[in-house]
């Protein structure tokens, strides 16, 4: 395509997830039709999502989604977690001793996080983008070069498109920031994380488990219904072994971890092992171009924020781009780009040291170390102030919270 054909749009998102989806939505809502955002990913090829997996969402995230109008399609499917115990224990231990109890709501009749079932949400994301006209696109990022006053995108299939902001919200292996030369720091943890889905025999009554075990935390997260969402983080040559071993020698290891206090167990889901790291983009932004998500940053699934963060990233960049286009000024500006990454940039950095203390402290065999943690939960538990802090910061609504996370539109 010659660069006179080339069509125009304010905003080209790389990524159709969550973080993307969502920032489209918001952007086309905020600023009305004569915004023209896009959208490229090659999942789009496909009508229905297939992703297994499902996700905490946070009070907070909730009303990200009220307010772009999304959560209504899923609000029936979604269970909420109507509280939730912390254990701490050897993997032999006869007795798993509650250390620490929480309430579900972060404020009257409304609850802390809601379970959801990714597919249903990515699914409703989309529908919700094709109803406002957002141009979506099966296809990727490829590459992109600057030029003045805009930056020229390249997609896989050869097309081309101008744009005055690019966002990469292409996950943690992102191609476009590592196109714009964006190093990240961190590391890996030598841990991966089983997900799959169990039905069980006795209602769950909306009760979130997380068994600290030795090598990693084992949490059982509500699904509607008789079924349970697992997240089980073990090492990853002990993963990869798990999820290799024959449907019935797993479900012994399962039981062995998830206990009997729901009756029988069945696996209902596929088994995968994902791997776990601590990894920040030493920039969230660049020329004409923000990351958002898991692009930006990558925490361990210890805290349950890692898809949280990602949306927080969206309600930022929607509102600060929306502030910027409303006054008529440049929405790539460095200036514009700035103010994102600072809102961002030190709660994702405290976000990262929080989840990475707790992995340290939990995943561990040292006695000394589980006696520690285990009077600190105790103390935490005689706290009802320092626990409602938490449940609040779990929740999403601590700091300097964007307007999106307050239920409001852009």
């Amino acid at each position: 395509m010659t660069a006179g054909k080339r069509q125009r749009h304010d905003v080209v998102i790389g990524g159709a997830g969550f973080a993307g989806l969502a920032l489209a939505i918001a952007l086309r809502q905020g600023l009305g039709d004569s915004f023209k955002v896009a959208v490229a990913d090659p999942a789009l090829v496909n009508e229905k999502s297939k992703d297994p997996r499902a996700s905490a969402i946070a009070a907070a995230a909730r009303r990200l989604f009220e307010a772009i109008g999304v959560w209504q399609a899923v609000e029936e499917q979604a269970q909420p977690i109507l509280d939730m115990v912390v254990t701490d224990s050897k993997l032999d231990d006869t007795v798993r001793p509650t250390f620490l109890t929480f309430g579900g709501e972060v404020e009257e009749g409304e609850p802390f996080a809601h379970m959801v079932e990714n597919r249903l949400l990515v699914d409703a994301l989309v529908d919700k983008a094709k109803a406002h006209g957002i141009d979506l696109r099966a296809t990727a990022v490829r590459d992109f070069e600057h030029a003045r006053n805009s930056i020229d995108v390249r997609f896989a299939n050869d097309e081309m498109m101008s744009a005055r902001l690019l966002v990469g919200a292409d996950g943690a292996r992102s191609a476009i920031r590592e196109h714009a030369g964006i190093a990240t720091h961190g590391w890996s943890y030598n841990q991966s994380a089983i997900v799959t889905t169990v039905a069980h025999e006795r209602p769950h009554h909306g009760r979130a488990e997380e068994h600290f075990l030795p090598s990693g935390p084992f949490a059982i997260l509500p699904l509607t219904g008789n079924r349970v969402s697992i997240v089980w983080t073990e090492t990853s040559r002990e993963a990869d072994r798990m999820v290799a071993l024959p449907d019935d020698e797993f479900l012994v290891e399962l039981e062995k971890r998830f206990g009997l206090h729901l009756g029988d167990l069945q696996v209902i889901g596929p088994k995968r092992a994902f791997p776990l790291g601590l990894f920040t983009a030493r920039s969230f932004i660049g020329e004409r171009l923000a990351l958002i998500g898991d692009a930006a940053h990558v925490i361990h699934p210890i805290a349950g924020q890692g898809l949280n963060m990602g949306l927080r990233d969206v309600a930022a960049l929607a509102e600060a781009v929306a502030d910027a286009a409303r006054l008529g000024l440049d929405i790539g500006a460095p200036d514009v780009l700035t103010r994102y990454q600072r809102w961002r940039r030190f709660d994702t950095m405290a976000m990262g040291v929080a989840t990475d203390g707790l992995n340290k402290l939990f995943s561990n065999h040292s006695d000394v170390l589980r006696l520690a943690r285990d009077v600190g939960l105790g103390l935490v538990e005689r706290l009802p102030a320092l626990k409602r802090t938490f449940i609040r910061e779990a929740a999403g609504f601590t700091g300097d919270v964007p307007k999106l996370l307050k239920g409001e539109g852009v």
